[in-house]
């Protein structure tokens, strides 16, 4: 009896493993038959560039690598330039004296960001992953999430302001917009625009270039939302940058309105003919209450201009008294003949997170959450995950700060280590430093 068992077992590993090796062969082939286009071997396997990413990442799949000196040397360069150009202009203004470390930080507009941490997963996967989680997806090892570089400068009435955030480390393989880097290319340039402002009224904003998104209640970096993981809805619901036109104007002290013309979701380089719009409104109706209204419309599939992607996305935040806040958030998505049976895809979730600060130094976070992928088409499994995470936070001095967690995910279908569980549980420790 105990040696059908011990058989049984061996028989499901070794069945775990064949499965794996399979999936890893088809990406790989899907990759060569496509010239390692990402997008279009998601395509032809029927999943998400996000997906294809996560899984190359995953299962260690590398397409011959860039020369790193070269990239670095081209990091360096674009930053010398920026440090030349910025200073040289400033240089110019300053009368005779020289420049402190603030006066050239203040030039710049410049900051820096630090971010890494640990996350221990609880059934110590083979695969080392995190499943679904794309932002902190290693398991039981130390991570350097991101190193970033940020120049930037507000736009005066009837002048110009610009922003350029360069980032290294982890996270940056996969934020990167088509066109702009390979999934194993630690280097991203995730933001590049220029701003004006038109003296028109309160002031019409025009932003061109590439630009974090506008939906979602979280952003890429962990320090400036209250949970060190990303949420579900974060990871899998939205894009998370554009490139393209916004123009915003602020009607009231209450309300704001933007519309954007971009290329979709994270595309630098358009993969078809048609073009995406979104609207956004932010609604102030009283000091405690904020909210955003967000909706995005058209295609995003490969050489597809007809077979349009919908989102409306919608962030709530509540401040009944000073030290606690509450954050709603849901989306809801379709995709036309995206579906496996040819029909409109959907996915949609709601997510909360409520915060409370003890004093200048203490706080601590819940996140709770529902993301339901009806047909499979963001995470590559038909099912509805959920997620419970709690985050203390400490700031050890100014601009540091020390975040440990703990979360636990589970799905209605055994979608963790490696298609064998339902759920997952980790804990981990986070350290941030802004400069």
């Amino acid at each position: 009896m105990v040696l059908d068992i011990y058989i049984t077992v061996l028989r499901m590993d070794s069945l775990k493993d064949r499965v794996k090796e399979i999936e890893k062969e088809a990406i790989i082939n899907a990759l060569k038959e496509c010239n390692w286009v990402m997008a279009k071997a998601a395509k032809s396997l029927g999943i998400t560039e996000r997906i294809i990413g996560y899984k190359m990442e995953k299962y260690g799949i590398k397409k011959e690598k860039k020369n790193m000196k070269t990239r670095v040397l081209k990091f360096s360069i674009s930053l010398l330039l920026m440090f030349v150009f910025v200073t040289g202009a400033k240089a110019e203004e300053q009368k005779a004296g020289s420049m402190t470390v603030e006066d050239i930080k203040k030039a710049l507009g410049l900051s820096i960001y630090l971010q890494g941490g640990y996350t221990y997963n609880f059934e110590n996967p083979d695969s080392q992953e995190n499943e679904f989680r794309i932002f902190d997806h290693k398991a039981n090892s130390f991570t350097l999430d991101l190193a970033q570089l940020v120049f930037v400068r507000d736009a005066p009435m009837n002048g110009v302001g610009f922003k350029l955030k360069l980032s290294a480390g982890e996270t940056a393989k996969f934020i990167h917009s088509r066109g702009l880097g390979d999934t194993d290319d630690p280097f991203d340039l995730t933001e590049a625009y220029i701003d004006y402002l038109a003296p028109l009224g309160n002031g019409l904003k025009f932003r061109f270039g590439k630009f974090a998104t506008y939906h979602g209640a979280e952003v890429i970096e962990a320090k400036d939302n209250p949970n060190y993981s990303r949420s579900f809805l974060f990871n899998y619901a939205i894009p998370f940058t554009h490139t393209g036109l916004m123009i915003s104007y602020p009607f009231t002290n209450a309300v704001t309105g933007s519309v954007h013309i971009v290329n979709g979701w994270d595309n630098t380089d358009d993969n078809n003919k048609g073009k995406t719009v979104g609207l956004s409104v932010g609604i102030v109706p009283m000091e405690a209450l904020s909210m955003n209204f967000n909706l995005m419309y058209g295609p995003e599939k490969d050489d597809n201009n007809h077979d349009n992607r919908f989102l409306f996305d919608w962030v709530g935040t509540i401040k009944p008294v000073k030290n606690l806040t509450f954050i709603l958030n849901t989306d809801y998505a379709t995709e036309q003949h995206s579906a496996p049976d040819g029909g409109t895809a959907k996915w949609y979730g709601i997510a909360g997170i409520a915060k409370y600060d003890f004093n200048d130094r203490y706080s601590l976070s819940m996140r709770a959450e529902y993301f339901k992928d009806q047909d499979g088409v963001r995470t590559g499994t038909p099912q509805a995950l959920k997620e419970i995470t709690f985050t203390p936070e400490i700031r050890l001095a100014q601009g540091l700060i020390v975040r440990p967690e703990y979360r636990h995910d589970w799905s209605n279908e055994q979608a963790f280590d490696s298609n064998s569980k339902k759920n997952q549980d980790t804990i981990a420790l986070a350290v941030m430093y802004t400069w």
